[in-house]
């Protein structure tokens, strides 16, 4: 006979496991409740017709039934209409490389007391995926399990046909979630007509060659990282080519406080904001990050739109820095790369391999600073430079390796020395 303790003791497990079993449901609500095709966009080339749009965290809980950005998986659905004669195939991979198949999905959400209800979920996320096929005349719709995304997702829908052909229809979608800094900018009331000025190449030139050596902090008086970068392009041609290259944008700082109490995923810090550095009298119309192995290691661009234009298009004036693990271990904060030219020379193979420069070339900027001699920053961190800034023209379309040009304005030698 059990002791009355011990009976106790099971029974509470038997009700433990009871509520377990009572609370394990799967609900997921139909698709056509949950308005997010009201952002979808359609791209067409030919005879196929492609339309793509990506779920908030509440949209993609509502529809499948379980939290998936929490585990950091994001559904992409996908409505592919193919009028062609011929039957396409859909490549995932275009989208993600490392997309989930719809099981796996399911299998990391299951219940631990619930097979029924696990049944259900596994039905319900291989019945939603798209799947590849798509026959002549016929439309197929459903999703992609991609890895999470949030500002703007940017992706690929290939398509390879019976002719061997691939159909290549690019996205980039805003995803609802995050305050991106951005977008609160009132770029047509940062200059009026009459300040914004147009160069030719030597007046371009002159004028970068011009700019303030610094960033600085509030206090103007006080410098900061160097000014060492600029950007040739339109906006749109700007935020697209950090976003290929798989920079992601930065929430506003005070989204970040509102939300500083709450339990953080392990994706949020890809999108932190960075510290605000001053140029032209106000902190960053525009910061970009990207993430390294730790949360706080990363390179990070700051951008300024300028009033200056050159063959029609905007000139944004920039720092990049690389941010790396201190070697004190006592220290908890993040320091800049000493040798701040490696961080600009990483964004220009960057976005070479991205296919997004047209142009590139060096203008001279703060001058040199020999590692024998550092300079500060604000942080207090050391850095050294050749004394180089890079100007890059970026391009709606992607550009080659063999069709970027050299701008031989100046020619940094090795090592800046």
């Amino acid at each position: 006979m059990l002791h009355p303790k011990k009976l106790s003791y099971v029974g509470a497990i038997f009700l433990f496991l009871l509520t377990m079993t009572a609370c394990a449901t799967f609900n997921p609500r139909p698709i056509d409740e949950v308005p997010f095709k009201q952002r979808a966009q359609t791209k067409s080339e030919g005879n196929v017709q492609v339309t793509a749009a990506v779920l908030g965290a509440e949209e993609s809980e509502a529809v499948f039934g379980v939290p998936l950005y929490r585990r950091g998986i994001q559904p992409v659905w996908l409505e592919i209409k193919n009028n062609d004669e011929q039957a396409v195939w859909l490549l995932p991979a275009g989208l993600d490389r490392d997309y989930f198949p719809p099981l796996e999905v399911a299998y990391v959400h299951h219940f631990t007391f619930s097979k029924k209800a696990n049944r259900q979920m596994d039905r319900h996320f291989y019945d939603q995926s798209i799947g590849n096929y798509v026959a002549p005349g016929s439309v197929r719709s459903g999703f992609v399990y991609t890895n999470l995304d949030m500002g703007t997702k940017g992706f690929n829908v290939d398509l390879i046909g019976e002719d061997n052909r691939v159909r290549t229809f690019t996205f980039f979608i805003s995803v609802p979630g995050l305050r991106v800094d951005h977008r609160e900018v009132e770029w047509e009331k940062l200059y009026s007509k009459n300040e914004i000025v147009a160069y030719d190449e030597a007046g371009l030139k002159k004028a970068l060659e011009d700019l303030p050596c610094c960033t600085t902090d509030r206090d103007p008086n006080k410098m900061g990282d160097p000014l060492n970068l600029v950007i040739i392009g339109h906006g749109e041609d700007v935020h697209h080519a950090l976003i290929r290259s798989k920079w992601n944008e930065t929430e506003t700082a005070s989204a970040v406080q509102k939300t500083s109490t709450a339990a953080k995923h392990p994706w949020q810090h890809r999108y932190e904001p960075v510290k605000p550095l001053y140029y032209a009298g106000r902190s960053q119309d525009a910061a970009f990050r990207k993430s390294r192995k730790a949360a706080g290691e990363r390179n990070q661009i700051r951008l300024w739109l300028s009033p200056m234009t050159f063959d029609g298009m905007p000139v944004w004036v920039g720092q990049i820095s690389r941010i790396i693990r201190p070697r004190n271990l006592f220290k908890t904060s993040y320091i800049i790369e000493p040798n701040v030219d490696e961080a600009r020379t990483y964004l220009i193979q960057d976005l070479l391999y991205s296919q997004g420069v047209a142009k590139f070339g060096y203008v001279k900027g703060v001058g040199v600073v020999p590692p024998a001699e550092p300079r500060k920053n604000l942080n207090n961190d050391y850095y050294f430079t050749d004394g180089y800034r890079i100007v890059l023209w970026l391009s709606s379309e992607p550009v080659s390796f063999t069709e970027v040009e050299f701008v031989e304005w100046e020619v940094p030698s090795e090592r800046g020395q």
